[in-house]
């Protein structure tokens, strides 16, 4: 009997031949990742074990994203913490304001996450870098903690789901975002509880790098410990332009068992809208278009869809038009990068030109932090991957879910809609394999 790619993973760090679903093992990490949040706190539960050095501080990356640029003095006391620690450690990766970015946006852009690893971080989100075809999963502080001493974690074995993703074409507008937010429609918010999810089939080969991070960047969200997407020619052309350091290609056996196979048609597939308050109230931009939500703002950004692709998509839709004036509009790329590429290609004078914020690099409007937050009785159409109560503010506030196309036709309709209303031409779909 064979192995998913995720126990092959998991086996090999584990110094095993093999592993099986829920066994407890302890494994060997590649990398370990934390944000300015996570850390503080990680270094509380760090300090507490007498004579703690960081077990490889090459291998450790902390990003300052979530309250930065600080926005008060709280968060300007755990920053400061946060860099003396990485200054008395040595870490070797750490991105300050103004050179990074959004931790998973900068982990795969900078070469740190490749085909084959195991790495945990410090936010649930790290299983984004599971596009690249490596085991990543997000771990409480405590965790961290002891990962940053021993380069270890002990863990479950999960279940694998497959995905298989399938079809002729996609539909105009309909971009990763709209299958992963289509597959936490199917599975629930629970569905894939302490799961891997491998997602696979010709939709996803067809898709670029950067989609497939979108895709796996929301595994968490159907309550997946991982999302994974097999690595292959595109994978690897993508990490060997960032890093030389080693990588092993990594697949599941064809005689792999899943605990469930879910096959989903994408031909018919439309954008889709996640109401409130749940990822998974998942519902068909067309039906969403004829009820004319009125929104108080739109956010478009964040490590979901915060990448130079995301914005040009956004910037595409904008051009020439204006921001309806009962709305306001933040555009945040989600890294140093995206932002000089958005400047050098003129997108930013798109987007200030339609009337909308265009800021530096942070998770601020994600989660509530700052730079966005909602208030009583608002309503957001975000291209983030969450929208629970609060989630963005007040209790009494609401996030729909969407890509960076509706969200940038919302924003000049005034109401969720999507590009057709506009009469914006759509950029060309590519064809996809049958299979």
């Amino acid at each position: 009997m064979g192995m998913t790619l995720t126990e092959k993973i998991v086996a090999a760090h584990a110094g095993r031949p093999r592993v099986s679903p829920g066994e407890i093992v302890t494994a060997k990490l590649d990398f370990v990742l934390g944000n300015e949040l996570s850390t503080v706190l990680a270094i509380k539960a760090f300090e507490q074990i007498p004579g703690a050095r960081v077990f490889d501080p090459s291998r450790v990356c902390i990003v300052s994203d979530h309250f930065t640029p600080n926005k008060d003095l709280a968060t300007a006391a755990i920053a400061t913490k946060v860099r003396e620690f990485v200054r008395r450690h040595g870490i070797a990766h750490y991105f300050e304001v103004g050179r990074g970015g959004i931790e998973h946006t900068i982990v795969p852009d900078k070469g740190l996450a490749r085909p084959g690893i195991l790495m945990i971080g410090g936010d649930s989100h790290t299983c984004t870098m599971g596009g690249l075809g490596c085991f990543a999963t997000g771990v409480g502080s405590t965790d961290l903690a002891a990962a940053l001493a021993l380069g270890e974690w002990w863990m479950r074995v999960p279940e694998t789901i497959l995905f298989r993703f399938r079809g002729s074409r996609l539909r105009p507008w309909v971009v990763a975002k709209d299958l992963i937010l289509d597959a936490i429609r199917r599975m629930g918010v629970d569905g894939a509880r302490y799961k891997a999810i491998e997602l696979t089939g010709p939709v996803i080969d067809a898709l670029d790098v950067v989609g497939r991070l979108t895709l796996t960047n929301m595994a968490i969200e159907m309550g997946a410990k991982n999302g994974v997407v097999p690595a292959d020619a595109k994978t690897e052309a993508w990490v060997r332009a960032r890093t030389n350091l080693p990588y092993t290609v990594v697949r599941s056996d064809p005689d792999a068992v899943f605990s469930e196979v879910v096959d989903v048609d994408c031909d018919a597939l439309e954008p889709q809208v996640a109401w409130p308050h749940l990822p998974s109230n998942g519902h068909p931009l067309s039906e969403t278009s004829k009820r004319r939500i009125k929104v108080d703002q739109v956010f478009i950004g964040s490590c979901t869809n915060g990448r130079i692709e995301d914005l040009r998509l956004a910037a595409h839709v904008l051009r020439g038009r204006k921001a309806h004036p009962d709305l306001r509009v933040i555009v945040i790329p989600a890294s140093q990068d995206s932002f000089k590429a958005a400047c050098s290609e003129g997108l930013a004078e798109v987007f200030v030109e339609a009337g909308c914020v265009f800021s530096t690099p942070t998770c601020g409007p994600c989660f509530g932090g700052h730079m966005g937050v909602l208030g009583a009785g608002e309503r957001c159409l975000s291209t983030t991957n969450r929208n629970f109560v609060g989630r963005m503010g007040h209790r009494e506030s609401e996030v729909f879910l969407a890509n960076p196309a509706v969200a940038a036709a919302t924003a000049v309709l005034g109401y969720i809609g999507g590009p057709d209303e506009l009469g914006v031409q759509p950029p060309v779909a590519p064809a996809l394999a049958t299979a």
